[in-house]
């Protein structure tokens, strides 16, 4: 059976890790993981976390499964958190189920589409998160390319962007990031988001919203804006959320894929198709992760605490923006890096080409990917000045 398999490249970032981890040198910086440290180079544990997990502990009674759709009160309060008051939920023309991180929701959304249109494509941006193309082929979907970052100017190339949509068919969907793009950072303006949605509505392409970083960009509200404004122009879409990031729950795989349908109606008849499609796919979702998040969110003291370390992480990697771009400039760098402080999240394109990539490892052991994609999170007050003394150097 195995005996025709070939060897497989290793994924560019654990690659990338594994290469730190044997890497002798005390300076080492790793910019390759898309995960949010602390400046000690943690990923710690939020103290809303440790209350709500200590809650669940006192008072769980049952290991028992639950269902397909998971926990009732997951879906309720993390549809609230990414709609907010809209009147989609008024209407009750949403349908949430969670799922096992943003990737299971992505999978399962993709599912969803080619259960509904056989040889559908899913239009990604031109770059996007390395995993999306892999997640919607597995499920059956082409994967078709728009333009998006300009890497010439360091900035969004929305006209290209807004041309290559204009041609998608209306049996097609498109694949747009709510907030902190992954990988360049950049996102769409309000007016932009506006743009696109009037699009979508008049082009009929079903739109379907990554939002694996509310909270890490402008902030809770202001990062729901595209989602909250396509689901208030649009009969239908999909939104897949992630609570990795912002709650920090990496380990727990815990998400949820919103399905906003013509009518209450709808709705229920897409809701019956995507049940099955979870029941084969995982059969329930985690339960652990749900349950720390809908404790936080149903108490108004522990949601309270949430927000506070939500910004505290949200305005350490905007300080680690500004800092490495000051720092840059202390070290005698006269190419125009700025555009880092204009863009969200945690990642950034440095726009230095591969061989200068190769050099930073090589020389100083700062680890990258090849597209000079990094992770601002990895960047701290100790060793930004290595960094950008580095990064001097192979300019």
């Amino acid at each position: 059976m195995f005996s025709s398999l070939q060897a497989q490249p290793a994924d560019p970032i654990l690659g990338l890790t594994v290469q730190f981890k044997a890497d002798s040198n005390p300076h080492k910086l790793n910019l390759g993981p898309g995960i949010y440290q602390d400046e000690a180079g943690l990923t710690p544990v939020l103290g809303c976390v440790k209350a709500a997990e200590q809650h669940r502990v006192d008072s769980e009674t049952t290991k028992a499964y639950i269902n397909s759709a998971g926990s009732a009160l997951f879906n309720k309060k993390i549809t609230a958190l990414n709609f907010g008051d809209h009147r989609v939920i008024h209407e009750n023309r949403v349908r949430t189920v969670s799922t096992p991180g943003g990737t299971g929701a992505l999978r399962i959304a993709g599912e969803l589409i080619r259960t509904c249109r056989a040889g559908a494509a899913i239009w990604v941006s031109n770059p996007t998160w390395a995993n999306h193309a892999g997640v919607f082929s597995a499920a059956g979907l082409q994967v078709r390319s728009y333009p998006y970052y300009d890497h010439d100017n360091k900035c969004l190339d929305f006209d290209n962007m807004m041309a290559a949509l204009q041609q998608v068919p209306a049996d097609d969907a498109v694949l747009l990031h709510a907030s902190c793009h992954n990988p360049s950072g950049m996102d769409l303006s309000p007016a932009q988001w506006r743009q696109v949605a009037e699009l979508a509505a008049k082009a009929g392409f079903l739109v379907v919203i990554d939002m694996a970083y509310q909270g890490f960009g402008a902030g809770l509200e202001e990062d729901a804006y595209g989602p909250r404004l396509v689901a208030d122009t649009v009969d239908e879409m999909i939104l897949c959320s992630s609570c990795s990031k912002n709650f920090g729950l990496y380990r727990e795989r815990i998400g949820a894929c919103s399905v906003i349908g013509s009518s209450a109606a709808a709705a229920d008849i897409i809701n019956s198709v995507l049940l099955p499609i979870v029941r084969v796919n995982y059969s329930m979702p985690p339960a652990h992760g749900a349950a720390i998040v809908e404790t936080i969110l149903d108490s108004a003291e522990l949601t309270a605490q949430w927000h506070a370390e939500l910004a505290q992480m949200r305005q350490r990697i905007g300080a680690m923006r500004q800092l490495l771009v000051q720092r840059l400039l202390a070290h005698g760098v006269t190419r125009d890096f700025s555009f880092i402080t204009a863009q969200n999240g945690m990642f950034s394109f440095l726009g230095i080409d591969s061989e200068q990539v190769q050099r930073l490892q090589d020389e100083f052991s700062v680890y990258l990917v090849g597209s000079s994609r990094i992770s601002i999170a990895a960047i701290a007050p100790d060793n930004v000045d290595y960094l950008a003394q580095s990064i001097a150097s192979v300019l």
